[in-house]
């Protein structure tokens, strides 16, 4: 929690910065207060822009107190704070004393249709970031344009507050400016070009895959030889890029790790078959080289030594981190109680489901698990439907002290089974949930 106050303090003291510079060192007592407003959006807004790079940097002195899916969802929401702070400085001006010419007329300087440009490029790139899914395009194209557009506004927005900003030449600001373009443009050449040259170098190498339904798959890695695999928590992911040759897509991808850090060796990911590129996924080979980018995440039961007593519910593919959870409790003999609700389509969708059949059989840990089939065969003698709060409340015997709950799952079920647990009266600290999809 420390960690977590201090990152937020220094984020905020950072974006706020140029303010108190500009009031200290820059005072203008004639200007109207819409005109300083509009001012300190501008500041503002250019700040928590350069910032965002270092916000999906993936750098873990950031992620490990919030989790990299939540400072990513922050990273989306945040941009379009900017955006609004950006769009409302020049109608901020116009009507603080600059006059609506500003936003009229054609006759104006060259750095303020630089910032008008500006504006266009980064109102473009967020709608696209916002509504990729409805316009069907698809992850790596947006990430093309992403990659275009980012450093585009970058440049462009300190190029039109440089000149037009007469703040922005006096005291610290006139080092402060061009020191945060560079640190945005630093970070980003390093997270996409740099860092994944220098992990390139010692990939690891795909050593089995297995299949596990119709359209899931596990695959292996083991480290470049003479290297340690790297350290992880059951429940945490990985990004992966695999080198397959055959014409097969190189695209960078993260995924959960399903395999426990007890297997000191290697390190696997159970991949489903979802879209373009995870189609192929069951044509890797052993002998393919891939590179890893881990770990990542905070969901994992040895974050909270506290709890001892454990509710899991999964649909589907959402069954990885919890395997991997459930497979470093047997493999360091905790004797845990584990209840597992676990949603399916049909008995031919389970996956793992002869070694959850074996755990449950074992004494660590001390698992049951409830199968739940929404289209069960004629013959399938158990759960059926969803998982509602009725089936919550029966199977877990109605009494809710002392459980923690972690949840994985479709959109739908997350939803549906938080809202439920809510309902229940489970408090806040003992849910603990993955988001499978999130920005890169």
């Amino acid at each position: 929690m420390r960690k977590r106050v201090l990152c937020v303090v220094l984020y905020v003291a950072v974006i706020l910065t140029p303010m108190l510079l500009v009031t200290v060192f820059s005072p203008q007592p004639a200007v109207s207060t819409i005109y300083r407003i509009g001012r300190g959006f501008a500041l503002t807004g250019f700040m928590i822009l350069t910032l965002q790079p270092v916000l999906a940097g993936r750098f873990k002195w950031i992620e490990r107190p919030f989790g990299l899916d939540v400072v990513m969802r922050y990273h989306k929401y945040v941009d379009v704070v900017a955006v609004f702070l950006l769009i409302s400085h020049p109608l901020l001006l116009a009507f603080g004393g600059a006059g609506l010419g500003l936003l009229t007329a054609l006759n104006v300087p060259w750095y303020i249709w630089v910032g008008k440009t500006t504006l266009v490029i980064l109102l473009i790139s967020i709608l696209v970031s916002l509504f990729r899914l409805r316009i069907l395009l698809k992850f790596e194209k947006w990430r093309v344009i992403h990659n275009i557009l980012g450093p585009a506004v970058f440049i462009l927005a300190f190029t039109h507050s440089r000149f037009a900003g007469g703040d922005l030449k006096a005291g610290p600001l006139r080092f402060l400016w061009p020191a945060m373009l560079g640190l945005a443009l630093a970070v980003f050449v390093y997270h996409r070009f740099i860092r994944p040259l220098r992990l390139s170098r010692h990939p690891y190498r795909v050593t089995d895959v297995h299949q596990e339904t119709k359209s899931v798959w596990t695959v292996k890695l083991a480290p470049p030889e003479g290297r340690k695999r790297y350290d992880y928590l059951p429940g945490q992911f990985q990004f992966i890029t695999f080198h397959r040759g055959r014409n097969r897509p190189v695209e960078e991808h993260h995924w959960t790790i399903s395999s426990s850090p007890t297997e000191k060796d290697t390190v696997s990911s159970t991949i489903k078959e979802l879209g373009d590129f995870t189609s192929t996924i069951g044509q890797t080979r052993p002998g393919d080289t891939a590179t890893v980018h881990a770990p990542f995440g905070r969901f994992s039961y040895v974050l909270h030594p506290g709890e001892k007593d454990f509710v899991f519910i999964a649909g589907g593919i959402g069954i990885t981190p919890l395997m991997s959870m459930l497979r470093h409790m047997r493999d360091t003999r905790a004797t845990f109680p584990v209840v597992l609700i676990y949603a399916n389509s049909n008995e031919n969708d389970i996956i793992f489901h002869q070694e959850l059949a074996e755990i449950e059989a074992g004494r660590y840990p001390r698992l049951k698990t409830i199968h739940v089939l929404s289209k069960p065969g004629k013959d399938w003698p158990g759960e059926t439907g969803h998982i509602d709060r009725e089936k919550i409340e029966r199977l877990c015997g109605g009494n809710f002290e002392g459980k923690a709950f972690y949840v994985c799952g479709p959109k739908g079920l997350l939803q549906a089974t938080l809202k439920n647990l809510h309902d229940l009266g489970v408090a806040k600290n003992r849910i603990h949930f993955e988001i499978f999809s999130f920005p890169n």
